[in-house]
């Protein structure tokens, strides 16, 4: 069985970029993201490109659409290295302006619509943008010291933003473009420190990220995937948004994601292909629905950011013959996922999560920082041209050593050269497939008056993979999940919020350099949890 397809292997050759960082590349590729939208609607003008409920547009109009939203952007002061926030849901004005903003080279700064006032006012001063996009319902959500002069709201009227209406009026976007190596947006990804560091996507890491999905998952014209994920994280923009605008296939958009009516949306729309956590398979299977969902033109499913369960595996495969599911293994600081399982592999490699890509490299590093033989655990360190050069304002520059991205999880690379992840980043949760920091949690319960110190651990969940659990000193025995849960609600993402809490008299157990020691929370999470 072919490991890549021909295409994905051929005219791979080396290129210096990001001033000495010596990368594997595609000799042919479109010279930069701008240029997806435009190459599609020169060649499928007449194919549908983007549907959001009664709104239908083929390439042709989304490309004029795009112009006209980045000619108006431009008008409002946007130059190609501004910044351009954008927090909004998952609907066609999200796809218009990251777009335009892709078209006049300048760097979207893509906000969760989960996101609170800490995390915004925090984004929002690293990345000090020129214009901002939102929602009209989130407005109140938006820090009041900080923010740019121009913002444009969505979906309604906000106090101090114009309508994003006025974005659609007919106008041109100036002439240019952007060069490969700059910037297109800055991903957030938590630190260390458990405050976000933004990961510098660039033209280079996204063209090759969309390149890999559509040669090694061959992917074609005709395709229709379903926006299901979050826009504003990196399977939404790349594995989706950027990828279809690749192949011109059409992008159907689902507000947030509800088995039900993905199930129904996919149906209706001739689903091909599709990015999703494991936790929304699980929610799909489990959808009284599925079973009488019309699947058939379902061929390509992709899924990461989570194990999937091997039962649930073979029971999509039993359920639905002409889907073939594929791993994807990356970050936010890999743009794409640098590891992808080849088509029709799963099977044979239960508990990998595939093979590096043509235009990647990889190793696995033991502790004493030589390269482990194969088979043998390590860290994995990555080096491509979708590794971002660094993050914005130069932070976290011990992450990246002569070109390479040190991932901080732990895995090992069999003699076939197939990957398994063993643990992760040791304080990251992954629940339903988004990523959360133990700290950033933490950090907002500590503010709490009457906690004098706390931890946060996942506990297993058969179908999100993890909740988010808390465990909380307060010797005067308060406040209990209810209070805690409402203390989080405006300062972190929902999905973020503790789900469990323990509350205890006594402190939280340390090693002997002060540390807590979370494995023993861990290992006392026994039953449904604590209330």
């Amino acid at each position: 069985m072919t490991i890549w397809p021909t295409a994905a292997t051929a005219a791979v050759r080396r290129e210096t970029h990001f001033g000495n960082r010596v990368v594997r590349c595609y000799a042919d590729r479109p010279r930069g993201a701008d240029r997806l939208l435009a190459e599609a609607a020169a060649r499928a003008p007449d194919a549908e490109a983007l549907v959001d409920g009664d709104l239908r547009l083929t390439y042709g109009e989304l490309h004029r659409r795009v112009d006209a939203v980045a000619g108006n952007l431009a008008a409002a002061g946007l130059e190609r290295g501004d910044r351009l926030a954008l927090y909004l849901e998952n609907r066609a004005q999200a796809v218009l302006a990251f777009l335009a903003g892709v078209r006049l080279g300048a760097v979207a700064v893509p906000l969760g619509a989960r996101y609170r006032a800490r995390e915004l006012a925090h984004a929002l001063a690293l990345t000090r943008p020129k214009v901002l996009v939102h929602e009209a319902a989130l407005a109140e959500f938006l820090p009041r010291d900080g923010l740019p002069r121009r913002r444009f709201a969505v979906a309604g009227d906000a106090h101090g933003a114009a309508p994003f209406a006025a974005l659609e009026t007919t106008a041109t976007a100036p002439a240019g473009a952007p060069a490969e190596d700059d910037a297109v947006a800055i991903m957030f990804t938590s630190g260390t420190t458990g405050l976000p560091k933004g990961a510098v996507w660039t033209h280079l890491g996204l063209v090759h990220s969309v390149l890999q999905f559509e040669r090694c998952w061959r992917l074609g014209p005709g395709e229709r995937t379903i926006l299901a994920a979050p826009w504003s994280h990196a399977i939404g923009i790349g594995a989706v948004i950027m990828t279809m605008a690749r192949v011109a296939g059409c992008v159907v958009v689902q507000r947030r994601f509800q088995a039900a009516e993905f199930l129904r949306l996919a149906a209706a729309e001739g689903l091909t292909y599709a990015a999703l956590a494991p936790a929304m398979y699980h929610l799909c299977v489990r959808d009284p629905a599925f079973a009488g969902a019309d699947l058939r033109h379902w061929r390509v499913g992709g899924f990461g950011g989570a194990p999937m369960p091997e039962a649930l595996i073979a029971e999509l495969a039993a359920a639905l013959p002409g889907l073939t599911l594929v791993n994807a293994y990356g970050a936010t600081e890999t743009t794409a996922p640098p590891v992808l399982m080849p088509l029709g592999h799963t099977a044979a490699h239960a508990g990998s999560v595939g093979r590096v890509v043509p235009c990647g490299e990889l190793l696995v590093m033991d502790e004493d920082g030589r390269e482990a033989p194969p088979g043998a655990p390590g860290e994995i360190w990555f080096r491509g041209p979708t590794v971002v050069p660094g993050y914005w304002r130069g932070e976290g520059a011990e992450s990246f050593v002569g070109g390479w991205w040190r991932s901080g999880d732990i895995g090992t690379v069999d003699g076939d050269g197939y990957v398994r992840v063993l643990d992760r980043q040791k304080d990251m949760l992954i629940r339903g497939g988004l990523k959360v920091f133990s700290a950033e949690v933490e950090a907002a319960l500590a503010d709490h008056p009457d906690i004098t110190e706390c931890a946060i651990v996942g506990r297993p969940d058969p179908v999100l993979g993890e909740r988010v659990h808390a465990v909380v000193v307060s010797p005067a025995g308060g406040p209990d999940l209810a209070a805690l849960r409402a203390w989080c609600a405006g300062r972190l993402a929902d999905y973020k919020i503790p789900e469990s809490a323990e509350v205890r008299a006594e402190p939280l157990p340390r090693n002997a350099s002060g540390k807590v020691q979370k494995n023993l929370l861990r290992a006392a999470l026994d039953g449904p949890g604590h209330s």
